[in-house]
């Protein structure tokens, strides 16, 4: 693609930029009551979606400049006609050396052989219960064993890790979260604990929960120990137990938020680029991509949009900024 080696993505703030979560659809199945309003249909038109071309091309660039992970989100990103075909464009790319997924399930086990196969190694999964009438309340949908299917669907076709996510909200679920720890180490699987962020009408609804306390109280009940380990390059802080055998994350961005050390950026859709989930920033590729541009022209473009990346967000000083939703960003 480029004759000689690209200088790898840095913003201003010193931060290296390696890893891309690129949303291939906005449309999602569930209408989890933290994420997206009742009768919400704000979606972006299909014409305005970037092909799968378009998203391998403008991923090559990002992997040439450095950007080394990949992730797959949406909405609901297995909703988008013949994942798995993206999934092996894009895991064959030079220097993407690791393409995960995130989702929510409900169509896992019609495709999970099928993504395995195309280059997926890892995928998070959401889940916020073990109780059948709190996910399907959470997700407004009779969701549940759909969802416990698909997770038992990805772990029988061998992706390592599953990590399961959980929104951890005061009164609505926070009750659960020591059963779900217990499932989790009971069936090799990684827990994530996620405070909830003020995104959107929804997020700002959502009963936030600081989960320093909950951690303290995890690290006593199940003798949990500090992980130093990378464990997929974002930003959930991981304890495991004393063995070695089990690990819980942590994502806590508003009680300790993780902004100094952010590494990644988020490619919605329709081909704008999201420097932060907190802030306004961003840069349109679609322009670029249909109106004829070079590679090296996008990579210039590139390059000049992570140099709008903020150094933080203020989810906690100005917790109404974003109205956007967390579907329409990228997950």
């Amino acid at each position: 693609m480029f004759a000689s080696p690209i200088a790898p993505l840095q913003d201003r703030f010193g931060r290296a930029i390696r890893y891309l979560r690129l949303s291939v659809t906005d449309r999602c199945d569930l209408r989890c009551n933290y994420c997206l309003p009742k009768g919400f249909n704000g979606y972006e038109e299909p014409a305005n979606w970037l092909s799968f071309d378009e998203m391998t091309r403008l991923v090559g660039i990002f992997a040439q400049a450095g950007v080394s992970r990949v992730r797959l989100t949406g909405g609901e990103p297995l909703l988008r006609h013949n994942l798995p075909e993206l999934a092996a464009r894009l895991s064959a790319l030079p220097g993407v050396e690791d393409l995960s997924l995130s989702t929510n399930a409900t169509q896992l086990v019609k495709h999970a052989v099928a993504l395995k196969a195309a280059g997926v190694k890892r995928i998070n999964v959401s889940l916020d219960s073990l109780d059948k009438g709190c996910v399907n309340t959470i997700t407004g949908r009779d969701s549940f064993d759909a969802i416990m299917a698909g997770i038992m669907a990805g772990k029988a076709a061998g992706f390592e890790p599953i990590k399961l996510n959980m929104v951890a909200m005061r009164g609505v679920n926070e009750h659960e979260i020591n059963r779900m720890v217990a499932f989790c180490l009971e069936n090799d699987f990684i827990l994530r604990l996620i405070e909830a962020m003020p995104m959107g009408s929804t997020g700002r609804n959502a009963q936030y929960l600081d989960l320093n306390p909950v951690r303290e109280q995890l690290v006593a009940e199940f003798g949990l120990i500090p992980e130093v380990a990378e464990l997929g390059g974002g930003p959930a802080r991981y304890w495991q137990t004393s063995d070695g055998s089990g690990r819980v994350g942590f994502i806590t961005p508003i009680s300790q938020h993780f902004c100094a050390t952010c590494n990644r950026v988020r490619l919605a859709v329709d081909g704008t680029l999201y420097m932060c989930l907190g802030q306004e920033e961003k840069f349109e590729f679609a322009p670029l991509l249909r109106g004829g541009a070079s590679d090296a022209e996008i990579l210039t473009a590139l390059k000049s949009a992570i140099e709008l990346k903020p150094e933080r967000h203020e989810f906690k000083e100005q917790p109404g900024k974003i109205i956007r939703f967390m579907s329409q960003t990228g997950g």
